[in-house]
């Protein structure tokens, strides 16, 4: 399968360096280009891509609304939003918006093919240095989660296997599919049905609300200050 990437960034250079980057992968291909938000959502419903990947910090309509009017047009693309800094709270209004995930502009060309893949598969994706951080800024405020001792919680935990329990307090750590496969010995599509098993019985979007939900429900814990 080859996925359909369209580029959304107000500046033509990183446009270019992303298209260049992408196109040496042999299951990527970059579909358009959008120079801000109206553009992007424009070309998203014309285009179709699996993947927008999106600044969020454009003149005009910016990367958070864009955002928000391309998952509720046409929510089988997915948004991976692209930002300078690792805590940053246009990112935050992102993901409550939707978006699947997000990575530093400065991420590797590999870790952003893989994130990519990633993300059209179904997973979302946080740069593993903000994901503390972002508990602390956005836990229990992602649509869907619920609130810390919440009853709710503990039917919703009741649901799960010993196994799942332990694959969502490894997601909840920031590990990938392929780190949790490794750090319980098994392969890495039984992780991936362990994670949709995780989500479909939390009634979680996707992996970040799953984050949120494992700390909230005790399952993980933040380190001390």
């Amino acid at each position: 399968m080859v996925i359909s990437v369209l580029l959304a960034d107000d500046q033509q250079l990183i446009r270019a360096a992303f298209r260049m980057v992408l196109e040496e992968q042999g299951d990527i291909t970059v579909v358009g280009e959008a120079s801000d938000g109206d553009e992007a959502v424009r070309l998203t419903e014309e285009l179709r891509p699996d993947v927008v990947l999106m600044d969020v910090r454009m003149p005009g309509t910016d990367g958070i609304e864009a955002t928000r009017r391309i998952i509720e047009r046409r929510p089988t693309s997915k948004v991976l939003v692209l930002t300078t800094f690792d805590v940053d709270e246009y990112v935050f209004s992102a993901l409550r918006y939707g978006a699947s995930g997000f990575l530093l502009k400065d991420a590797r060309p590999a870790e952003l093919a893989d994130a990519i893949r990633s993300v059209a598969s179904g997973d979302a994706v946080v740069a593993p240095s903000a994901t503390r951080r972002l508990l602390d800024v956005v836990a229990g405020q992602l649509p869907g989660t619920r609130g810390p001792g919440e009853a709710a919680d503990i039917p919703a935990l009741e649901r799960l296997t010993d196994r799942e329990r332990e694959v969502l307090g490894l997601v909840a750590e920031g590990l990938s599919n392929a780190e949790i496969a490794a750090a319980l010995y098994v392969s890495e599509a039984t992780v991936k049905s362990h994670v949709g098993r995780v989500l479909s019985k939390l009634g979680l979007r996707d992996r970040v609300q799953a984050v949120v939900f494992a700390y909230q429900a005790g399952i993980a814990r933040p380190p001390r200050a």
